[in-house]
């Protein structure tokens, strides 16, 4: 049987040399042997996805391979033992991942994402995760959904968190506040504040249709807690391409704007899991010979036409948007290294390309799915469970095709654009 052109994508890679999938720290493995390690664990995760889901939430033990294997080291600072690799190197490992369960995927990519959103926070609050602990991994709620309270040398705080995905395995977590003003004239200001997990509980109330193991619970407060200055960061410090961490770790890494790449890690799982529903979708057509309960009984179902076309559009979706985001984010990494601010435009433009290529994700899957006829709906068969899971990761806000395409007409119009970049 010949190769499908998805397995071949890594050959022709033009962007395989991506600043963010070289590491210059010493002893750190090579991304190639990260991204084996990955490969292995696939059974696994396979094998885990449904009892995952029924669980709403990714096991202790899957959480511990991960940082066994070292795949929360991937974006951390040397000092604290991480690899600091970059957004390109980390899509790698999330991708692969996102081939064995959508919602293992996503969990571990916001644990991930998150080790390099605190190293943007100042010294000191590194210190406080990852001196004790330099395995704590963090969750993190990005709406701003309380006020935070001004004190002497801080902050209290205290509400109701709500999406923190992946919160049972956390050990901190970023909440998003508004700050009080510090004069009349002041623009409001909003951000994170880090706090420990012995500082809040879990609210569980994650119910849903799709992605539910990623345990996206509610993280609540109910009386004043007190958080030090050092562990807050705004908005508008992790846009500025100089936000405090990068004082004490000046790795140009740190540096890159917040939505410039961070929402990669919301668009690596459903890549990850197209490739898991094309790898699916051939093993049934080989397998699977049509009943005929009305017509064309007997026959093989990679016989019909119709689900040979619908494959070659699924690959087509997947690399097409592949070689989207990783054009995007080679850019940004090659900036970054060089110094060269990254433009509203180029933010904006990319903000398009990770909704544009999760749409095409979406619409990858919905076309194999719809291929497989009624052996497709078992709750033991993969397929469904990743058309579920890839029609709620579409949902999300900062991906949904509707929310930014809007932004992205508006500044193209030479309108203020309003959304996220």
């Amino acid at each position: 049987m010949n190769a499908p052109l998805h397995s071949l994508s890594h050959f022709l890679d033009p962007f395989s040399s991506a600043p963010g999938r070289r590491s210059a720290v010493l002893g750190a493995p090579k991304l190639s042997v990260i991204l084996d390690q990955a490969k292995e664990m696939r059974p696994y995760l396979s094998a885990h996805a449904q009892m995952t889901e029924k669980n709403r939430r990714v096991s202790e033990e899957t959480t511990q391979r991960f940082k066994d294997q070292g795949f929360f080291k991937l974006l951390q600072p040397a000092r604290y033992g991480g690899y600091e690799y970059g957004f390109t190197g980390f899509m790698d490992l999330i991708a692969e991942v996102g081939r064995g369960c959508t919602s293992t995927a996503w969990g571990c990519a916001l644990g991930l994402i998150h080790q390099w959103l605190l190293s943007t926070l100042p010294k000191e609050a590194q210190d406080d995760v990852w001196l004790e602990n330099p395995q704590a991994i963090l969750c993190g709620s990005y709406a701003p959904a309380a006020r935070a309270q001004r004190v002497q040398g801080g902050y209290l705080i205290k509400g109701k968190w709500s999406y923190a995905s992946n919160v049972d395995n956390s050990q901190w977590a970023l909440l998003g506040v508004h700050f009080p003003l510090l004069h009349p004239d002041d623009k409001p200001s909003a951000g994170f504040l880090l706090v420990p997990k012995a500082h809040w509980q879990i609210e569980d109330d994650w119910f849903v249709m799709g992605q539910a193991g990623t345990g996206s619970k509610s993280i609540v407060i109910t009386e004043d807690v007190f958080v030090p200055e050092h562990r807050k960061i705004t908005f508008a410090e992790l846009s500025s391409g100089q936000p405090p961490g990068l004082k004490d770790n000046p790795h140009p890494i740190y540096s890159i704007p917040f939505l410039s790449a961070v929402p990669v890690c919301l668009v690596a799982p459903i890549l990850g899991t197209l490739q898991g529903a094309i790898d699916t979708f051939v093993e049934l057509c080989e397998s699977r010979v049509t009943r005929g309960a009305v017509a064309g009984g007997g026959n093989s179902l990679r016989d019909f036409f119709p689900v040979q076309s619908r494959l070659a559009e699924a690959t087509a979706a997947l690399d097409a948007a592949t070689l989207l985001i990783n054009r995007d984010t080679t850019e940004v990494e090659q900036m970054a290294m060089s110094g060269v601010p990254i433009t509203i435009s180029q933010r904006i433009r990319n903000r398009r390309d990770h909704a544009y290529a999760t749409r095409l994700a979406q619409q990858g899957v919905d076309g194999l799915f719809a291929a497989v006829g009624g052996a497709g709906l078992t709750l033991d068969q993969p397929l469904q469970r990743m058309w579920r899971d890839a029609n709620a990761i579409s949902r999300h806000i900062s991906l949904n095709w509707d929310a930014v395409s809007s932004m992205v007409g508006q500044h193209l119009l030479g309108l203020e654009p309003k959304g996220q970049y």
